[in-house]
């Protein structure tokens, strides 16, 4: 019997503020979400919301039906981001995602089970069985690999499951230089929070005016959403577990309802495109699934209806 693909919840990549960040996941918690990522991976400078905040929403979220897992932070620079990833992996209640070296590493010195994050850069089976022995149950493969490749892996591996990155700006890159602090001439250190003025992060323009990247923080991204509702069969197919929906500061819950009502064929793939197309700040692009330069934009022309 073929797997229904379910719905998945990323972390919220970008800098809101507590009282914005309890509003969404008040909101989430009604959608028809299987998983729910919490927590800050991406600068350690975002701290509105601290870990007992963090734990106390995961403890309402988890009350609610959902599964709940802390995301860790993908850059660790100090002493502090260390304290803040062992106290993230002590809670010993909610499966994390590793998503350095490091949180593998006290995963597994505590006997716990995590989920392989897609900056850890699994390639092929061979890596992705030597962590699965490390205690990976779950693995997000890096959003450049393209489903042909998936799928060679995928018939190649047993007993963990998969979770593939299907809505939202691509997270490309990570550096040690904050761009948004860059970009207002401020340094890292006393960049003044500026990532919150924006809560989609900031677009990058080629010159000829097309929409290229987004700088957030720490993290490139791409402008354009990356949209992967169109090859659901195609995943379900093979064996996939999650699709993961990355959160944006408007139009969450449309979105999360139009992937549900496709896979659940409530909804047909060419009308759902059509919606999502209005919810999303930039093109729908699919490139990087199809074996193409990521920035490829979908072939609405296929999923077309009558």
């Amino acid at each position: 019997m073929k797997h229904k693909l379910a719905l998945s919840l990323g972390p919220i990549l970008f800098f809101w503020s507590k009282k914005q960040v309890l509003d969404f996941y008040q909101q989430m918690i009604d959608q028809p979400l299987n998983t729910i990522y919490l927590g800050e991976s991406i600068c350690s400078r975002r701290q509105e919301m601290r870990f007992d905040d963090w734990f106390g929403l995961a403890k309402d979220i988890a009350c609610a039906g959902k599964k709940v897992v802390f995301s860790s932070q993908v850059l660790l620079e100090s002493e502090s981001d260390l304290k803040r990833l062992r106290k993230l992996v002590d809670q010993g209640v909610f499966k994390v995602e590793a998503n350095d070296m490091g949180a593998v590493k006290l995963a597994r010195d505590h006997g716990l089970t995590f989920v392989a994050g897609q900056t850890l850069n699994i390639y092929n089976e061979q890596t992705l069985a030597f962590f699965r022995k490390l205690g990976a149950v779950r693995w997000v493969p890096p959003i450049e690999m393209p489903a042909t490749k998936l799928t060679t892996i995928l018939n190649e591996t047993t007993n963990i499951d998969c979770e593939v990155f299907g809505w939202g700006k691509l997270p490309l890159a990570f550096s040690s230089r904050c761009f948004t602090a860059r970009y207002y001439n401020l340094k890292k250190d006393s960049c003044e929070f500026k990532c919150q003025e924006h809560p989609d992060a900031i677009t990058v323009n080629t010159r000829d005016g097309q929409s290229f990247l987004t700088i957030n923080g720490i993290q490139t991204m791409s402008a354009n959403c990356h949209s992967l509702i169109c090859h659901y069969q195609q995943m379900e197919a093979l064996g996939i577990k999650l699709l993961r929906l990355s959160p944006q500061s408007q139009h969450m819950i449309e979105v999360i309802q139009i992937h549900h009502a496709v896979i659940n064929g409530q909804l047909a793939i060419g009308d759902a495109l059509t919606q999502l197309k209005s919810f999303a700040e930039h093109a729908l692009i699919d490139g990087y699934w199809q074996g193409q330069p990521g920035i490829a934009a979908i072939e609405e022309c296929h999923y077309a209806t009558s």
